[in-house]
């Protein structure tokens, strides 16, 4: 799908919602021209947004609702239209929902969202002699970077979802072993994993109880309630070397090798 060289949205104080439009259509063509304007020039061929009620305008007759009544704004408009050329449509849908609504309900409602404070503190003060447009696009800037890392996670999670699924498929006793820390919450909680062991940041390694839901803090099966807490004694208590400490909920247990969290992670079983 061809993305216009070309682009034209509203001139004078930006929001988010034309910022963070602008900052995808420089990552879907880094060589487009955007350009702020009052009004839209007759006869002009470019993508517009934000303005004129076109397209990707949501002022206006035009206005669309997802099915959850979120009503669009342009970004929404936007990434609804290109953001599967980014990423997968699965991450799409879930990252309209987690990110892109939530700045779009921001533009159409009002609101106290963090992100949209900080990107149109960017504009102007009333006692700056500063130039709006620059303003606007070193904010577009800033908001190209978080997009940037935002779409790359979105590529880390697909990757880390196929590493996870061949690694649940060698399970043993409910313990899967991952080869790096990476997320693993939406492949092992609905399955009938009860622990993941995983290299440590901080050298080792770590053996985490999964959760019996995403929005749950409570485990499947938590590490013995003696184990908990403690550090210095752990290795003495569960007659296992290596262990160096067990969070006090029970979810998380440190070892200095692998082989030491798999026998811990028996042992819990047990």
């Amino acid at each position: 799908m061809k993305i216009a060289n070309e682009a034209i949205t509203h001139n004078g104080r930006f929001h988010t919602d034309d910022v963070f439009s602008a900052a995808l259509l420089k990552i879907l063509n880094p060589q487009i021209n955007i350009e702020r304007k009052n009004s839209v020039p007759e006869g002009y061929s470019g993508l517009v947004f934000d303005l004129g009620d076109g397209r990707f305008d949501h002022h206006g007759s035009r206005r669309q609702f997802r099915d959850n009544g979120v009503q669009y704004a342009s970004f929404g408009l936007l990434w609804k239209e290109y953001g599967s050329l980014l990423v997968s449509q699965k991450e799409a849908a879930v990252f309209d929902e987690s990110f892109v609504q939530p700045l779009d309900q921001q533009d159409n409602n009002g609101g106290n969202n963090m992100l949209c404070r900080a990107i149109t503190q960017a504009n102007p003060k009333w006692d700056e002699d500063v130039d709006s447009d620059e303003c606007f696009f070193r904010a577009v800037d800033m908001a190209k970077f978080i997009l940037e890392n935002e779409i790359k996670s979105m590529h880390s999670t697909e990757h880390a979802e196929q590493t996870v699924r061949k690694c649940l498929s060698q399970q043993q006793n409910g313990i899967v072993v991952l080869p790096k820390g990476m997320p693993w919450k939406a492949i092992l909680i609905p399955s009938n994993a009860v622990y993941v062991i995983y290299p440590s940041p901080r050298g080792g390694y770590n053996a985490q109880a999964i959760p019996k839901a995403i929005d749950s803090q409570e485990c499947k099966r938590p590490f013995p309630e003696e184990w908990r807490g403690e550090r210095d004694k752990l290795s003495e208590i569960t007659g296992i070397p290596g262990l160096t400490f067990c969070h006090v909920h029970g979810y998380l247990l440190g070892t200095e090798t692998k082989e030491a969290a798999i026998e811990a992670c028996c042992k819990s079983i047990k």
